[in-house]
């Protein structure tokens, strides 16, 4: 159907796009797939995050899958995302749809399919839900809807995997306006710690900023860290399903870094296999490899990462964006979870000291990314002619060999590399570099722009 098309992590569109019509028909190729695989009169889960139009959207999802026979459930009021994902698995649900643009401008509304074991939809089963999309059946509800408490069940199992006594530790926590509030904060507080609430109010605007947990939307809270001499700060994007910590001595930590940090923290007493993106750092490696596990690396996206952490029983999984999971959790990321991870960690040690450590054992890392415009239809033809055009060396260091995951990821003599893909959100290719030193990433980085650019 016009104007509809499934990407990285379901559809999303401005509004002038994302109207009621097309999300009722996403809701009806999403009842016709849900059939197709036997779940006809089972029950569905239909999530919305705190955007103004969500809620409606919510509602007309609901009114197609109980006019094709099937229950639904929804939350209370808007609520994260690893929620509905947590119930499918706790209730046994057919599945979910989730209406959020998760970190996008509040002009922008989404949805996402979430199938029964709680993880991301491969693209397999989005393709099949895009290739049915059709005018949704009308006529009176053959299903029930009923609202229900998914806070508490998920603030339970939180609980139960990471038992912490955060007593004594002040946090920070900054909802961006979004539907962490009363949630996150409610959770770390349950568990002793004394919290600091920034941006916890709903405001369908985001305050003007998007619900983005970078390093230029966090000055406020890395402010607030100070001024309240807290342990550390937290932060969930619109939806929660992401985190950005803020430590005292660091601010706010890129994502690679707090992966090496999780899984440090886990190794501690657990072992098992990392999962990570081909654009996450190497740290890890050395992290598992000093511990005798295995590290298996993933094309960018966190589906690839779930699929990959079913497969392999692995300890943890995320990517340097901000998404992560552990074992014995749902196979979706959430940033509720890992908040609590991460109170539970700077409860026994500061969290810059942990860093300082991981440092001195496996060396320090620098990783950046830049990106080049490049139309949608063009990606295809740079990769190829990337893929002729691969140098020998890179900013004066030799090639070791090259990774084709997910476009190339040029690996170097000295231990760095540069990667060069197509984004899956936007028209433009991504340039990541990882080195020892913020200059040496900086010329990757440069080289990288070089070889890019004139194929655009």
């Amino acid at each position: 159907m016009d104007g509809i098309s499934f990407g990285t992590d379901g559809w999303r569109a401005t509004l002038d796009v994302f109207t009621s019509g097309r999300v009722r028909s996403v809701a009806q190729a999403t009842a016709d797939y849900l059939a197709s695989e036997g779940h006809t009169g089972e029950t569905v889960a239909v999530g919305y995050d705190a955007r103004e139009t969500s809620e409606g959207f919510a509602e007309d999802i609901a009114d197609v899958l109980t006019a094709n026979g099937f229950d639904v459930l929804l939350p209370e009021r808007d609520c994260p995302t690893p929620l509905v994902a947590h119930a499918i698995v706790e209730r046994d649900l057919a599945g979910a749809l989730v209406v959020t643009a998760s970190h996008n401008p509040p002009e922008y509304n989404g949805v996402k399919f979430i199938p029964e074991d709680g993880a991301p939809a491969l693209p397999e089963v989005t393709e099949a839900i895009e290739a049915n999309l059709r005018e949704p059946v009308e006529g009176a509800a053959q299903g029930d809807v009923r609202e229900v408490d998914l806070v508490t069940p998920h603030a339970e199992h939180c609980r139960d995997l990471i038992d912490a006594d955060l007593s004594g530790l002040t946090v920070v926590y900054d909802a961006m306006h979004g539907s962490g509030r009363g949630v996150t904060d409610d959770l770390l507080e349950a568990a002793g710690a004394e919290v600091i609430r920034e941006r916890c109010d709903r405001d369908p605007e985001f305050g003007g900023t998007p619900p983005e947990p970078d390093e230029a939307n966090l000055q406020g809270l890395a402010l607030a860290v100070d001024e309240h001499d807290a342990d550390f700060g937290v932060a969930n994007d619109g939806d929660a399903d992401r985190v950005a910590v803020v430590t005292p001595e660091r601010g706010v930590l890129d994502g690679n870094r707090f992966y090496a940090l999780a899984y440090d923290y886990l190794l501690k007493s657990d072992a098992g296999p990392a999962v990570r993106t081909v654009s996450t750092t190497f740290l890890v490696d050395r992290l598992a490899d000093a511990h005798g596990c295995e590290v298996v690396e993933t094309p960018v996206g966190f589906k690839w990462v779930a699929d990959a952490m079913g497969e392999h029983d692995a300890l943890f999984g995320g990517e340097e964006s901000g998404g992560y999971t552990m074992r014995g959790h749902v196979r979706e990321k959430d940033g509720i979870l890992m908040a609590l991870l991460a109170a539970a960690a700077a409860s026994e040690r500061p969290l810059d000291d942990r860093l300082d450590a991981i440092a001195d054992e496996y060396g320090d890392i620098h990783q950046d990314k830049v990106s080049v415009d490049c139309p949608d239809d063009r990606k295809v033809a740079v990769l190829d002619e990337l893929e002729d055009r691969l140098p020998d060396e890179v900013a004066g260091v030799p090639v070791e060999r090259v990774n084709d995951t997910d476009g190339f990821k040029i690996l170097l003599a000295d231990g760095s590399w540069l990667l060069v893909r197509p984004s899956g959100t936007e028209p433009k290719m991504r340039v990541y570099a990882e080195g020892d030193s913020p200059e040496r990433v900086a010329d990757l980085l440069a080289a990288g722009r070089d070889l890019v650019e004139p194929l655009v």
